[in-house]
């Protein structure tokens, strides 16, 4: 497994447009051969904040879903909507 995580800081104002269009994306990489978890997460206590739990097969399915229609439509779509965004990648470590 490979496992992403994601901390974007959305701009004030803007969740109520940005969430619908994350949730959309989510669905629809649940729909890609090499992505088997996509979770979306808040917390009140930071109302501008999203965080994303994802998990692949492998990097090739991550960098694979990047390269998709709805990634990339989504990604344009929220570009002035985002403040920041931080990515973690993660690699199970076989010992």
């Amino acid at each position: 497994m490979f496992a992403v995580t994601v901390t974007i800081e959305v701009a004030p104002g803007r969740m109520p447009d940005f969430l619908p269009l994350l949730l959309d994306n989510a669905r629809a990489s649940l729909g890609e051969p090499a992505c088997n978890r996509f979770d979306v997460l808040t917390d009140p206590a930071r109302p501008d904040e999203v965080f994303l739990y994802e998990l692949y097969d492998d990097p090739a399915g991550f960098d694979a879903h990047r390269q998709t229609a709805h990634y990339k439509t989504f990604d344009r779509g929220t570009a002035d909507m985002i403040r920041d965004k931080a990515v973690k990648t993660y690699g199970v470590i076989h010992g």
